[in-house]
């Protein structure tokens, strides 16, 4: 069966084209700039160049009439659309009602609308996607894959607030967790290289990226996860301050006679690295070169990120009462040995060693610690997509 995996943002649609059977990827590419002047679609196929269409894009309907195009013109297409089996959707919140994917019905739509309060930026666009696929091809099966679903396993302790009990009765106010798909991914293939039962491990997942997060997964189940309500809690990221204090809105709100709304742009998207650098880049790549230059804002910024990793694995560890591999992901974490190295050597409590040499790997699988390292380090690259295809196929075979 041929799955298309579809990733909805506000201005974006990612999609690939993947084999159900042999798990390889048919083509894949990026709707850009979705209701914005110079919108395009760059898609390449399976053994051909990179292919560049700058087209109008007023919305996702069109968005996916081009996507379908591209997989089906005569002159660079892969399949006919009668080939395409099933589509599978990433949803960035599924709330407490989603523990796993499901196939998607008229009663799941309603769900997913009715808690995109919690995920505003992103449900709404995610439900255009789902629309537009129905839209282009009727009848053909589809899935919704919950960012939030992988973390529902957390106990009531972990994801309560101090807060009301009420708050959480009455809206739902609770930490969630998102990039659950990769979490998920992560920790069952760190079972398999290990070469061990997932229900025999504790694991903790690194997904660093320009949205970062830590996962305590023990015995295949994560039992806390480090962003919350929204993706603003937990580490410092790319734009995104993380943990913080939250007097420090009214604080700014005053001192600044700013709306809550422009304190909450601020928190999202000029904060985090980005910040701390004094808004010298939000991309590790650039602040790993201005650290080696010596540039003060690129070096608080990168430690101050990493000594936050430091702080959730330590607390990870005792939560799990220790700890059998540490896996780094996504962009910073698959590719980045520099800033690994800086996160490792702040782990020598837990007896962490990291292999100098193994570290420089980029993008691949690989165990980066001494043999004698009492905690396995691992780079695990994420394969969110791939593990949205298993799940369509899975429920749709």
């Amino acid at each position: 069966m041929k799955i298309l995996v579809i990733n909805c943002g506000s201005s974006s649609l990612k999609f690939q084209l993947i084999d159900s059977e042999s798990e390889q990827v048919i083509c894949k590419g990026l709707c850009e700039r979705i209701g914005i002047d110079g919108s395009r679609i760059v898609y390449t196929p399976e053994g051909k160049n990179k292919i560049t269409v700058e087209t109008p894009m007023p919305d996702h309907n069109k968005a996916i009439e081009l996507v379908i195009e591209a997989l089906t013109n005569k002159e660079n297409g892969v399949v006919s659309l009668d080939e395409i089996g099933a589509v599978g959707h990433r949803i960035v919140h599924g709330g407490e009602k989603f523990t796993k994917s499901v196939v998607i019905n008229d009663e799941v739509i309603k769900a997913i609308e009715d808690v995109s309060d919690l995920a505003p930026l992103h449900n709404p666009a995610n439900l255009i996607g789902i629309k537009a696929c129905q839209k282009a091809m009727p009848g053909v099966p589809m899935v919704a894959v919950f960012d939030t679903a992988f973390h529902q396993t957390m106990p009531e302790n972990a994801y309560l607030y101090g807060l009301h009990y009420s708050y959480y009765e009455k809206y739902g106010i609770r930490r969630y967790g998102f990039h659950g798909t990769s979490h998920s991914y992560v920790s069952k293939r760190a079972a398999e290289i290990l070469g061990k039962d997932i229900k025999d491990l504790k694991l903790i997942v690194c997904h660093l990226g320009n949205g970062a997060s830590v996962s305590a997964v023990k015995g295949g189940k994560c039992i806390d996860t480090s962003m919350g309500l929204t993706p603003l809690e937990g580490l410092i990221m790319g734009t995104r301050t993380g943990d913080i204090d939250p007097s420090v809105v009214e604080f700014i709100m005053k001192k600044e006679n700013l709306s809550v709304a422009e304190v909450n742009n601020i928190l999202n998207k000029k904060s985090g690295v980005f910040g701390l650098s004094n808004e010298l880049s939000s991309d590790f790549r650039d602040l790993e070169d201005g650290y080696l230059n010596g540039n003060e804002g690129a070096k608080r910024a990168v430690d101050t990120f990493a000594y936050r990793v430091v702080k959730y694995i330590g607390a990870y560890t005792a939560a799990m009462g220790g700890v059998d591999a540490i896996c780094f992901t996504a962009g910073v974490g698959e590719n980045s040995g520099f800033t690994r190295k800086i996160i490792i050597d702040g782990l020598g409590f837990i007896g962490a060693s990291l292999n100098e040499e193994a570290n420089t790997v980029r993008g691949k699988e690989e165990i980066i610690s001494n043999p004698d390292s009492k905690v396995t380090l691992m780079v695990v690259p994420t394969n969110e997509e791939l593990a949205i295809a298993r799940d369509t196929y899975a429920l749709c075979k």
